[in-house]
């Protein structure tokens, strides 16, 4: 169990701290401003340990679209707003393209895989997690159809109810971490399969615990402490063990061709020493959570979004009924879906899945906007400052579809969409991801009105994300009417 240090450890430590020697950026010059941070704990006094998005977005408020904060004893720089971010992530994408060297990941991951690695190890692994994707289906209808099948399975399982209210996290979990599972390993599994049930629940319970107040406060306190000190892991410092290595006899990996069995025989070159067994974990570890996660959050904030605005709901399953009738939806059929597809992109904009993206770190000194940030600099891109850039959004705190439609009812893309991030660590899975959001919402959609469970109004169901790495909502019950 993961439990907050007490407030007496965190006093001791604050005295001590007066002791240290505080790495700080006073005499950088033009160095981003920010709040006065105490001894080694920094500027967490004045943070919502809950939701520190929220804080940070009110500090941009005070200080600019580039102001500086410090966690623990690690001064950070944070991005907000859309041209900011566009003008780090984008147009000087190699200065920014690093990642920070967090413990809790170093210590986990020991620097393989593809989202916390570093260097040459992270271009080999990415560009050979884009080749993988692109050559297993990504963009194509090899995957499209075994997302369509995984769509059936789960109508199925709603069906299965028969009418009585459920809550759909764990199905939804399962159903999405089929499509990756088919890349990764070559096969989906039951949603009942107790090895899968246990890993998708682990994938769900490591995004709740590692954004949970106390996971964030031994990450600020002692986890992001710069190297001087010795020892940064605390006694209840939560440490990570693969599941993917000691459970994949109960997975029952199948010997058809899949992603693993591309790893081990790629066409390598002169990168042979990357492709070792340690990177090959990892990654997978990475593309299933990653694949999982993201993409089943946004589809249960769609849900609960569509119970709250009937009026939406219902403008979707006209336009579905126009388009589709009672064809199985297919990719192809989004051009000609408008409304719908401004809907998903307006899901996407609103739930607002990962407000402070993945950290980054300048790769060599850089200006931007005549701010001087350091190399190695750990930097926050605030992509809650982006989706609800008031510049950019006519009604950014306002769940509106009509942010991505035209006068004429055409949908338009907008370039402040960057629920994926940007530049050279734009999520690999963007296109994947996409597909699955349009097929698997529109397939629910065409099936099923989807309303409060009995004894709950439209206007008690609660739009508050939940606290955790990723904003995801409450759990909710529903009950699905069949439509067809």
């Amino acid at each position: 169990p993961f439990v907050s240090p007490p407030l007496s450890l965190l006093d001791c430590v604050s005295l001590l701290g007066s002791g240290l020697s505080i790495i700080n950026y006073c005499d950088v010059p033009n160095f981003p401003p920010g709040p006065r941070p105490l001894p080694v704990i920094g500027n967490l006094h004045i943070f919502d340990v809950k939701r520190p998005y929220k804080t940070m977005l009110e500090l941009s408020k005070k200080y600019g679209p580039i102001f500086s904060i410090q966690m623990g004893l690690q001064k950070m720089v944070v991005l907000a707003g859309y041209e900011t971010v566009k003008e780090a992530l984008v147009n000087q994408a190699d200065a920014f393209a690093e990642r920070p060297k967090i413990p809790m990941f170093e210590e986990s991951a020991k620097g393989y895989g593809v989202i916390f690695s570093h260097g040459e190890n992270w271009k080999v692994m990415r560009r050979f997690t884009i080749t993988t994707l692109r050559d297993f289906g990504m963009g194509k209808r090899v995957i499209e159809d075994k997302t369509v099948e995984e769509c059936r399975c789960l109508i199925k399982e709603f069906e299965s109810h028969k009418g009585k209210p459920f809550e759909i996290t764990s199905v939804l979990n399962a159903a999405v971490a089929n499509v990756i599972a088919s890349i990764l390993f070559g096969k989906r599994f039951d949603y009942r399969d107790p090895a899968f049930v246990r890993l998708i629940n682990m994938v769900d319970e490591n995004a709740r615990l590692l954004g949970s107040p106390s996971v964030m406060v031994t990450l600020i306190i002692f986890i992001l402490i710069p190297s001087f000190l010795k020892d940064p892991t605390p006694p209840f410092y939560p440490r990570q063990s693969c599941f993917l290595s000691r459970h994949r006899t109960c997975l029952n990996f199948p010997s058809s061709l899949s992603c693993t069995d591309s790893y081990t025989n790629p066409e390598k070159s002169n990168t042979n020493a990357y492709f070792h067994n340690e990177n090959l974990i990892s990654l997978v570890g990475n593309l299933f959570a990653a694949g999982t996660e993201t993409t089943s959050t946004t589809l249960r904030w769609g849900i609960l979004l569509m119970m709250k605005y009937l009026k939406i709901q219902n403008n979707v399953q006209e336009e579905i009924a126009k388009v589709m009738g009672s064809t199985q939806p297919r990719i192809e059929h989004r051009t000609k879906m408008p409304y719908t597809d401004a809907v998903i992109h307006e899901i996407q904009r609103f739930a607002n899945i990962l407000p402070m993206d993945l950290p980054h770190e300048t790769t060599v000194n850089v200006t931007l906007k005549g701010y001087f940030i350091p190399k190695g600099t750990y930097i926050i891109p605030l992509l809650a400052s982006v989706l609800y850039d008031e510049s950019q959004w006519e009604k950014p705190h306002t769940f509106c579809p009509e942010h991505f439609l035209n006068s004429e009812g055409k949908f338009v893309k907008k370039e402040a969409f960057l629920p994926f991030s940007a530049g050279r660590r734009i999520c690999a899975g963007e296109t994947l991801a996409k597909m699955e959001l349009f097929l698997f919402f529109t397939s629910l959609m065409q099936r099923f009105t989807f309303q409060p469970a009995p004894g709950v109004t439209r206007a008690e169901l609660d739009l508050t994300p939940a606290i955790g790495l990723t904003n995801a909502p409450l759990p909710y019950k529903i009950s699905v009417v069949p439509r067809c």
